[in-house]
């Protein structure tokens, strides 16, 4: 299996556009990286200003250019404003496989949104890219995203005890995997 993202692949999708990073998203992605409910469940801090971004966005770009990595902006059909993210990343093409990730703006979540985009993702993994399996690694407080998963047909295979340092204390994962179809 070999990776190629060029052209980046657009994905569009009833309610939503997934699209590529640009510059002009530097203001959006820091909002979202910024706040603090994003990164309840995520071994990260929210950014400081909008340089972390910039420089977030610049390396993405540069890991897309070496076919390292698939990394969309969300966006609503219609609208060019950043509201989200979904990725691809942590790649074996070796194994054919790939980790799945993604985050959207408080505001938007609930509404299927993510589950839409998510399944076009799948989708695309796995019938362009030929990977044959998918895992997410996700808190197992954060019930939403597990939700996600599931209605997405993931399994959950594991959870992996105190596995993350974080903030002074460890943390447990759940892992969850799919296989393509």
């Amino acid at each position: 299996m070999e990776t190629n993202f060029t052209p980046f692949p657009v994905i569009n999708t009833a309610r939503t556009c997934l699209r590529r990073f640009t510059h002009a998203d530097v203001t959006a992605f820091y909002q979202l990286r910024s706040n603090p409910v994003m990164s309840k469940y995520i071994a990260r801090q929210p950014y400081e200003n909008e340089e972390v971004a910039r420089k977030f966005i610049h390396n993405i770009n540069g890991s897309i250019d070496n076919n390292e990595v698939l990394y969309w902006v969300l966006t609503l059909q219609g609208s060019n404003m950043l509201i989200g993210t979904l990725c691809l990343w942590n790649i074996s093409t070796e194994h054919h496989r790939a980790e799945v990730g993604y985050e959207i703006h408080p505001h938007y979540q609930g509404q299927g949104l993510i589950h839409e985009a998510l399944s076009a993702v799948i989708d695309y993994a796995f019938k362009t890219i030929g990977l044959h399996s998918l895992e997410a690694w996700v808190h197992p407080e954060n019930t939403a995203s597990q939700k996600v998963l599931m209605r997405c047909n993931f399994v959950r295979e594991a959870l992996f005890k105190e596995n993350v340092f974080f903030d002074g204390k460890y943390v447990d994962t759940a892992i969850y995997s799919l296989l393509a179809p």
